[in-house]
């Protein structure tokens, strides 16, 4: 990677071709800009072919990447090469925004964590307590076109942040952060959800 990123790397992905997609708060890598995203080569030189024009207004905190090598980008920003997206958006595999992804007005506060599971629905967790209006706290599951998917229901979901997740093969999740309650219920930092989003 040479010098590498000039900030913070919060997140990494790989892609079916093996490039490594890598998002936080860094200008550069390797001193040729590049703003909060960019994608490696399989020798960590930067791919100069993903090139992602103004980006995004803000933090990248989190990013994954679907089995169709589009990935999904989560954190704190308004917009996406100027077009309003909301905390999360989702990118063709050339670094465009992804225009059939349509979240509407998106999470309402910081998304920390995305995590795919075998249909293609979207985990989300984080910071935000609604999702394109409608509340949900600090987890969400979307529809593969970025909608919100409402037969997952966490009843009051988390009392604090949702930092990471992971979808387990049998599609349970394992969400984890600073909370200490799921839909009233203690449990400290970690837990498991099945797959309708109730506590296992």
């Amino acid at each position: 990677p040479g010098a590498g990123p000039s900030g913070i790397v919060f997140s990494t992905s790989i892609q079916p071709d093996g490039k490594i997609i890598i998002a936080g708060s860094f200008i550069s890598f390797n001193s040729t800009s590049r703003a909060l995203i960019a994608r490696l080569n399989t020798d960590g030189s930067l791919d100069t072919t993903f090139s992602l024009a103004a980006g995004a207004n803000g933090t990248v905190w989190t990013n994954s990447v679907q089995s169709d090598g589009k990935i999904i980008i989560g954190g704190f920003f308004g917009a996406f090469n100027g077009i309003s997206r909301n905390n999360i958006a989702r990118l063709n595999s050339d670094g465009s925004l992804d225009t059939t992804f349509n979240p509407g007005t998106g999470a309402n506060n910081t998304v920390r964590s995305i995590s795919i599971q075998s249909d293609g629905k979207i985990i989300i967790g984080g910071d935000f307590t609604s999702y394109s209006g409608t509340p949900t706290n600090r987890i969400a599951r979307l529809n593969t076109d970025g909608s919100l998917d409402p037969t997952f229901n966490t009843g009051s979901g988390t009392d604090l942040t949702v930092w990471t997740s992971v979808v387990q093969p049998d599609d349970k999740i394992i969400i984890a952060g600073t909370f200490t309650t799921f839909n009233g219920t203690t449990i400290n930092h970690i837990a498991r959800l099945n797959n309708n989003g109730s506590l296992d």
